[in-house]
């Protein structure tokens, strides 16, 4: 608990570092790379077989109950509100968040940290606000082609294995998802960028205890970005799609 208290607050330092335009471009580029390039084969390869399966499931039931046209709508309203975002974000998590976690906190214990406040360099503007830019910028784009690669995956299955034309799977897809959808799932993707960064970047820079205490922070920083994600997702699922003062009993 305590280090997510920290965490709230190196938030707010960051933010307060953006507004004042406390920003290295060189470092973001590095850390954009690390976070698209090296994670983008893993999101889209996840995305690709997420797609194939939710298909499989979404089309038993609806062919059983004469709903054939739906199951692109159907599989779009799930995936690509929901899956699509929370499997990129997973991804990067387990990928990019930890590499944070692990890269930073071994500064901490070698007293690298320590080394640039000497050098009178605040490890916030070098190590943790590059680092935040880069995930915030780099989730939506993944997580769009994550939809892409998954609508694809969802297409491939009704074609070859239920023998649905592809205009109709993707007219289905057209007629449930709305424009907003797609916004809250640049939102959510934004939002899960900020989560994975400040968490990864917060442990690494509370890390003692030599490399057993790198490697507890770095378990430790993925498994609370991913429940963070979910909380954060159920609360932005809830004011978003919750129709709030409808009663389905009148």
């Amino acid at each position: 608990m305590q280090r997510l208290l920290r965490s709230f607050l190196l938030a707010g330092q960051v933010f307060m570092r953006l507004l004042k335009g406390k920003i290295s471009q060189r470092h973001i580029l590095e850390h954009l790379a690390t976070v698209g390039i090296d994670s983008l084969n893993s999101v889209l390869l996840i995305a690709y077989f997420a797609g194939m399966i939710f298909t499989i499931q979404t089309a038993r039931e609806l062919i059983h109950y004469g709903a054939v046209s739906a199951i692109g709508g159907a599989f779009a309203l799930a995936f690509c509100r929901e899956l699509a975002p929370v499997l990129t974000a997973g991804v990067v998590a387990g990928q990019v968040g930890s590499a944070f976690a692990a890269e930073i906190g071994e500064m901490q214990v070698t007293e690298q940290i320590d080394a640039l406040y000497m050098l009178r360099t605040n490890p916030i503007d070098y190590l943790v606000v590059p680092r935040v830019i880069a995930c915030c910028l780099m989730l939506p784009i993944l997580t769009i082609f994550a939809l892409v690669v998954g609508i694809g995956g969802g297409v491939f299955v009704a074609v070859n294995f239920y023998h649905l034309p592809v205009s109709v799977f993707l007219d289905s897809v057209r007629d449930f998802l709305s424009l907003r959808d797609l916004l809250v799932v640049v939102v959510k993707a934004f939002a899960f960028g900020v989560i994975i960064a400040i968490i990864g970047c917060g442990w690494g820079l509370t890390t003692t205890g030599g490399a057993k205490g790198v490697s507890r922070s770095t378990k430790s920083a993925v498994v609370t970005s991913w429940v963070c994600i979910f909380i954060v997702d159920f609360i932005l699922s809830l004011l978003v799609f919750q129709e709030i003062g409808i009663n389905p009993l009148k």
